[in-house]
């Protein structure tokens, strides 16, 4: 058992610096002897876990993502209304970027690079078919406008990025206030006008 854990700690510290140095540095200047010394291990260690480099962040990826969306949705219910469920998802993920913001930057530096690959973004958005089914709902029922769940997620997701960065510079401090009003703005960009 103490070696199962001891594994697993290795892995969860390869995760960990790889998401530090990836989030300081950039994916192509990020070495694996530069993850392994972080994370104390020798550079062969991370083959016992990951095939190379690309393995490693895809799955350092999928686990962020995965940790993401189990917070999201955690006190989601599917029988909610759309907007009651938007607004409780959209809470939950603007306290999780600010929250934990180093995790946060790392899926925002992976939406917005091909440093991900494919098959491991496609993982990715499954994580997120709860909001993607909400939405759904809601277009069928006339509440959120008929438009592709990229743009439904450009509009009213992301912009939580630009605050997190924005907080996280000091240029920033977001209070319950502005979390509202960013909040309706999120709402006002997605829902079809009555």
């Amino acid at each position: 058992m103490a070696k199962l854990q001891k594994s697993i700690d290795k892995r969860n510290a390869l995760v960990k610096a790889t998401i530090e140095l990836v989030n300081n540095n950039g994916f192509h200047a990020t070495p694996m002897s530069k993850i392994a010394k972080m994370a104390k291990v020798s550079p062969a260690t991370i083959y016992l876990y990951f095939e190379n480099k690309q393995d490693l962040v895809n799955q350092t990826y999928i686990d962020v993502k995965a940790e993401y969306t189990n917070y999201a949705f955690a006190n989601y219910d599917e029988s909610m209304s759309v907007e009651a469920g938007f607004e409780m998802i959209w809470k939950r993920i603007a306290d999780f970027k600010l929250k934990e913001c180093e995790h946060a930057m790392f899926l925002a530096q992976c939406d917005n690079t091909p440093m991900i690959d494919e098959e491991s973004r496609q993982e990715g958005i499954k994580h997120l078919q709860p909001l993607l089914d909400l939405w759904e709902r809601g277009k069928k029922e006339g509440i959120i406008k008929p438009m592709a769940n990229y743009m439904l997620y450009a509009y009213s997701i992301n912009p939580l990025s630009f605050l997190m960065m924005s907080e996280k510079r000091g240029v920033l401090k977001l209070d319950a206030s502005q979390l509202e009003d960013a909040y309706q703005s999120a709402w006002s960009s997605i829902k079809m006008c009555k």
